[in-house]
């Protein structure tokens, strides 16, 4: 086949390049994926390159085998010498042709995330320290964390009693790796690279094999991928990397946008080339998207355009409550299939998985099929299991399988052989019923629920899954978990759900019975036609016919966190931007004014986002006029000080903390704690 047919004049000129690097700037939507296929096709027939001397990185095996597959569509030759794959199996590759010299036995083994952390637990242990100061998860992410820097143990400092203790615990962690012969999959990167700097004979084979480097989605590097890269590539080696600086959100697992400007100096990069046409969007969904993203200030530059028509305009709803916002989400998605529209081709983003539970049990009523695209539905989740696990128990001690899920979670000592023997003691019995007088750590254990019982006993059924939350220990537990921060605020909004029940007449074993349901309720199975629910992280290289992107609220997207890190609302506005190029055809945006949160009420103010779309893009639907929305958030001036004393009707007096420009407030009050009000509805008073 023709390798150029149907490519436009950049991707052409991309694909065709002389031997030389390039960055290529690909937008979303643009073909990426094509150009950089086509480019190792017009390299190996066009200009004469060997498959042996290719080496192309991707992030995702599934991304390597569909690139071998339309590589093989257009040249069918055999491309076995072609190194293709993920940075990991890339770096495995390599330490298995050389495991001597990078010092690992012939056979050695990579662990996964759940060996690596319970070796991290044997450590630890057998340092004699304690899981709770230093919890093992904590230190599994440190450890990664310092990998993924370049760092070894004799180059972390130890300032304190706790830094020597972290320095002990990585210590002794990798002198276990060593004895055993295995790898976690940070090391497989750092021990490649080592191998690759201080082994000048491997080293230069290597750049003299690999003349071209290309790599997918560069904005995704880490520091220290990017520095396996420089080692890689010798003085005759063209670097091809391909990538979006406007789609990099993923700076929580370490990836620098900072490695493009330094790819352009340490190549000597001559020109940029940017695919700015893009096949997937409507014009007003993509003018959308230039204009929200140019408020951001460190980035190459680009803009988006299609030979698309205008198409519809983005639909902006503004809810009085979150359930309302659902409510209207559910008739626009049965409005689009009545249309024609297939389920699978619609999809429902949120800011963080915590949102979904509205959205879920809005579906659920609705008999309406969705799926939850990487990810558990709400009531599936480990977290709320647990917590469930939990209230089960103050309801009724005798439920064997809630004991078995929590009696040891989170961790308190109590072994799979107690708990063994009190099931082969139970012999019709409940294992409640036999536990008493089995040790020290059952007992406390039998102790705790039974506070809970006494604590939940007459309390509203919000406030008792708050009880179980905080008493279990399932809060400080995940606290201190990477994840946690999800983990928390999916227990918050079961707090949520459980308040909608607070006026039945049995309202926890409603409440339970209905998570039950709800979690019973088979998942639809991929390739089913069922609406897709997902995070917008989740939704990255994905698109749809119509996108619905809910919780468009200060404080939930962006997120609150984003206030506080250094280029957090940038990272905010780049998500954003992904969320709204997956849609094709039709984008819908919503927001409530007043939301469930941790089980109180709270007035929210539309997303900053909002205001940076050009109103005539927008067609306000319901009461609320998209420009209305947009001055009286603009005009609005904060008439409080920070330091000024106030008082709020629900939760008392307070002291003025600081104000987020002229929408929001923050107030810690004695009574209540910290809390961020929307000076539109925060009716305080001075005092």
């Amino acid at each position: 086949m023709d390798i150029l047919a149907g490519l436009n004049p950049q991707q052409i000129e991309a694909v065709t390049l002389p031997h030389q690097s390039a960055l290529v700037l690909a937008g979303a939507g643009s073909g990426k994926t094509r150009v950089l296929t086509s480019r190792i096709a017009c390299l190996i027939q066009k200009q004469g390159v060997s498959p042996h001397e290719i080496l192309a990185v991707t992030f995702t095996n599934k991304a390597a085998r569909e690139m071998m597959a339309r590589i093989l569509a257009m040249i069918p030759i055999n491309l076995r010498g072609m190194w293709i794959g993920t940075f990991h199996g890339l770096c495995n590759r390599m330490l298995r042709a050389h495991h001597k010299d990078a010092g690992l036995p012939e056979t050695f083994q990579i662990m996964d995330s759940a060996d690596q952390l319970a070796m991290v637990k044997r450590v630890i242990k057998s340092l004699g320290l304690d899981d709770e100061k230093y919890p093992p998860k904590q230190m599994q992410h440190f450890i990664n964390n310092q990998k993924e820097q370049g760092l070894r143990p004799h180059d972390v400092p130890a300032y304190d009693m706790f830094t020597r203790a972290q320095y002990e615990i990585f210590s002794a962690y990798e002198n276990q790796c060593n004895r055993e012969g295995v790898v976690d999959f940070a090391e497989l990167l750092l021990r490649s690279y080592e191998l690759l700097s201080r082994n000048e004979i491997l080293r230069t084979h290597y750049r003299k094999r690999f003349r071209h480097i290309l790599v997918d989605e560069f904005q995704d590097t880490n520091r220290l991928q990017y520095r396996w890269l420089k080692l890689l590539a010798g003085e005759d080696c063209a670097v091809f990397a391909v990538g979006d600086d406007d789609q990099s959100i993923y700076a929580f697992r370490g990836a620098d946008t900072g490695n493009m400007r330094e790819l352009e100096r340490d190549f000597h990069i001559r020109n940029i080339i940017k695919l700015e046409q893009n096949y997937r969007s409507h014009g007003n969904i993509l003018d959308a998207a230039n204009a929200l993203i140019q408020h951001n200030t460190s980035r190459l530059g680009k803009n988006l355009w299609t030979s698309d028509a205008g198409g519809e305009k983005l639909r902006f709803y503004q809810a009085p409550t979150d359930l309302l916002e659902a409510e209207y989400i559910i008739d626009e998605i049965r409005s689009l299939h009545e249309q024609g529209v297939n389920l699978n081709d619609i999809a429902l983003l949120y800011r963080s998985n915590a949102q979904s539970r509205v959205l879920e049990h809005a579906l659920f009523n609705a008999a309406l099929p969705y799926r939850v695209y990487g990810g558990l539905r709400f009531f599936e989740r480990q977290e709320i299991k647990h917590a469930l696990a939990y209230l089960r128990l103050v309801h009724n001690p005798d439920d064997d399988g809630a004991l078995l899920r929590v009696i040891n979670f989170p961790a308190r000592g109590i072994g799979a052989k107690t708990v063994e023997s009190l099931q082969l003691e139970s012999e019709g019995k409940s294992l409640w019923a036999v536990a008493k007088g089995k040790g020290k750590k059952v007992e406390e254990f039998i102790r705790l629920i039974e506070t809970m019982q006494t604590e939940c006993g007459g309390a509203p059924l919000a406030a008792m899954v708050e009880t179980v939350i905080e008493r279990s220990g399932l809060k400080s537990h995940y606290l201190l978990e990477k994840d946690g921060e999800d983990r928390l605020e999916n227990l918050g909004e079961l707090v949520n759900a459980a308040a909608i029940f607070e006026s039945e007449e049995n309202p926890l074993v409603d409440f339970l019975s209905h998570a039950a349901l709800e979690a019973g309720e088979r998942q639809s199975g991929e390739g089913s036609d069922a609406i897709q629910l997902m995070t917008v992280h989740s939704a990255k290289g994905l698109e749809f016919h119509a996108v619905f992107l809910s919780g468009l609220e200060e404080g939930l997207f962006p997120h609150s966190n984003s206030r506080n890190e250094a280029g957090g609302i940038e990272e905010e506005r780049r998500l954003m931007y992904v969320a709204i190029t997956r849609a094709r055809r039709r984008l819908y945006l919503s927001c409530a004014q007043s939301r469930m949160l941790h089980g109180q009420t709270n007035y929210n103010i539309p997303s900053r986002f909002l205001n940076e779309i050009p109103p005539e893009l927008i067609q306000p639907v319901g009461a609320h006029s998209f420009s209305e929305t947009k001055f009286r958030i603009e005009e609005k001036r904060s008439p409080w000080k920070i330091g000024a004393n106030v008082f709020h009707p629900k939760f008392g007096e307070g002291v003025v903390l600081a104000c987020e420009g002229s929408d929001q407030i923050q107030v810690n009050f004695r009574r209540a704690g910290m809390k961020w009000l929307a000076l539109e509805y925060a009716n305080l008073i001075a005092i």
